[in-house]
């Protein structure tokens, strides 16, 4: 299961969106700093408002949710690439991570500290940029070191890594996060056994305060305006209001969203937001017994797309009977679909896309 890193100075409200994330309070949330010294973590349900349909078609009551991980991470300070705070402990669960989401403070509270002082988003951006950029330059010049004297003996190899790492060094040296270069696949290969931190998707969650929701308050026009510098997204939402809504039955929590002029839940976008950057699509699975999401990655291909469901399916593949979500809707049910022809069957080279409600023909000896 891929898992996404929630990241930020201390008292930013991490650990009370990983609550209003798992829709109850798992984490400690404290005003002060370094109250997640252990991480918290929670598989959480992917919404998506395409299984009840879908129940309907097969007639069945259980529907299964695609899911991803979340961890709550200790909170940064400057010389975390040095160890101080948490630093090191901070950084190697980063590195476990295959996205984060940063949560940047855009509140005010006098009952809550802000580890600076004075609230500053854009500075605490580049503070949390800065410390992985420096960690990262580190891991980059320790292994730049041994190629060079591996290098030595000519192998092609080793003199192709240690030029792959003098670009990852000049870019990091002026504050490049490793996910923006432009990197071939060849390359990729050399970036991943490094498990940078800026190599890894991010996207900002800005913190704002309850009465800020539904309007854009001149710090997170700045926070949205550093992103699109780093081409991220921007999630903004009320940690602490989210939290509180948990509390709440959906029909309840909508109903006092509506009051606030807000239409969806932080959370909902957050997670949807968070499966993008993971580049996972979904496809589907139903029969009498249940409707099932799977979460795979963009451009995974039949065979490894049914060993998500049992490694059976892929070894003995035979083909997919494949129809798109819309369709399947539309005709109402699998036979009518048969009928008019919307089934498709496709073999090993076919891509999964987006929606695709499919069965795995297999055979097993």
């Amino acid at each position: 299961m891929l898992r996404v890193g929630i990241i930020g100075l201390p008292n930013v409200g991490k650990s009370t969106l990983f609550n209003a994330l798992m829709r109850g309070h798992v984490a400690e949330v404290a005003s002060y700093p370094f109250s997640t010294v252990a991480r918290n973590v929670g598989i959480i349900a992917v919404p998506d408002e395409r299984l009840v349909p879908l129940a309907r078609v097969y007639k069945t009551l259980v529907t299964v949710p695609s899911t991803i991980e979340f961890v709550d991470i200790a909170g940064l300070v400057r010389g975390a690439h040095r160890g101080e705070g948490l630093g090191n402990q901070f950084l190697a669960y980063i590195r476990e991570m295959d996205a984060l989401v940063e949560v940047v403070r855009c509140f005010e509270a006098e009952s809550v500290a802000h580890v600076e002082g004075a609230l500053d988003p854009i500075r605490d951006m580049e503070t949390v940029e800065i410390e992985l950029a420096l960690a990262d330059l580190a891991t980059v010049e320790r292994r730049k070191e041994k190629a060079q004297r591996q290098a030595k003996v000519g192998d092609k190899a080793v003199a192709f890594e240690l030029a792959v790492l003098e670009k990852l060094e000049a870019a990091l040296n002026v504050g490049i996060p490793v996910r923006r270069l432009d990197l071939s696949e060849e390359e990729r290969v050399v970036v991943r056994q490094l498990f940078l931190l800026t190599a890894k998707p991010k996207l900002y969650a800005a913190n704002v305060g309850e009465e800020d929701l539904g309007r854009e308050i001149p710090w997170v026009a700045r926070v949205r305006e550093r992103a699109r510098a780093e081409e991220a997204e921007v999630v903004v939402l009320c940690a602490q209001l989210e939290a509180e809504l948990a509390d709440l039955t959906e029909e309840e929590a909508a109903e006092y969203l509506a009051s606030l002029g807000v239409t969806s839940t932080g959370v909902r976008e957050l997670i949807h937001a968070a499966y993008r950057q993971l580049g996972l699509i979904t496809f589907f699975t139903g029969n009498e017994k249940e409707v099932h999401a799977w979460a795979v990655r963009a451009g995974t291909k039949a065979p490894q797309a049914a060993g998500l469901i049992h490694s059976d399916f892929e070894r003995g593949f035979i083909a997919a009977e494949v129809i798109p979500f819309k369709d399947l809707i539309a005709a109402g049910s699998i036979t009518k679909a048969r009928e008019h022809g919307l089934i498709r069957l496709e073999g090993r080279d076919y891509v999964v896309q987006e929606g695709d409600v499919i069965y795995f023909r297999f055979h097993v000896c």
